[in-house]
């Protein structure tokens, strides 16, 4: 595990909630020094590693960057295992490591509703959302109840299973939902108290207290 100050980070995302929350959250329970820029795009497109974003640098100490990586689960899971976000044992780490899967695959399924083509299509992307999403609270109700309803889904301190779901539910209903109501309207109607006692958690860890200050609280706009 590297030591805190060894390392500053740089986060290249846009200026948006999307896969980038869950990285500002990790980074600021990390407490490390980071910043975020919004590259140009399409024209800084090239000057990715993969063509896309998120892009995470960490520099050293003396400002030079030692490692450059892409993929949103990829740099979560770096932060998470360099700063001990995830549990170190294997097992434990691959219970938390899979519900991030999982939502992975409701959130890209929720992107191809808004690429449809036409209203059939459109319908039919959104049944296999909301098929997914579905499972999602299913299966993450129960593992808040069967961990005490303490608004974690393991252990009791916030873990890397509770920050990605944060910013998996942010998403959905301040990044997408600005773009259509309909979303915000199904994912409101769907919550359950254990969810929402999640979100709660999560906003009231200390580590993210300035964070959230300026960001805004997502429980507000669940209960507007």
């Amino acid at each position: 595990m590297l030591s805190k100050g060894t390392h500053s980070y740089v986060l290249r995302y846009f200026d948006a909630v999307g896969y980038g929350e869950s990285i500002r959250l990790l980074l600021t329970s990390a407490n490390v020094e980071w910043s975020e820029v919004h590259p140009e795009w399409p024209q800084e497109k090239s000057n990715q590693p993969f063509g896309r974003l998120p892009v995470l640098i960490e520099k050293s100490a003396d400002g030079s960057p030692d490692l450059v990586i892409s993929e949103p689960g990829n740099i979560e899971r770096y932060i998470a295992r360099t700063y001990g976000l995830v549990p170190s044992d294997l097992r434990a780490a691959a219970l938390q490591e899979q519900m991030r899967d999982q939502l992975s695959d409701a959130h890209t399924a929720l992107i191809r509703y808004f690429f449809a083509i036409n209203e059939k299509d459109k319908d039919m992307r959104m049944a296999v959302f909301l098929k997914l999403f579905d499972e999602v609270i299913v299966i993450q109700s129960k593992l808040l109840r069967e961990n005490g309803n303490t608004g974690r889904l393991f252990g009791t301190l916030n873990s890397y299973a509770d920050i990605v779901s944060y910013g998996f539910y942010k998403d959905l209903l301040i990044g997408m939902g600005r773009y259509d109501e309909y979303i915000v309207d199904i994912v409101k109607s769907k919550l359950t108290p254990e969810i929402a006692n999640l979100i709660y958690t999560v906003e009231a860890d200390p580590r993210l207290e300035k964070y959230m200050l300026k960001a805004g609280s997502l429980l507000a706009t669940i209960n507007a």
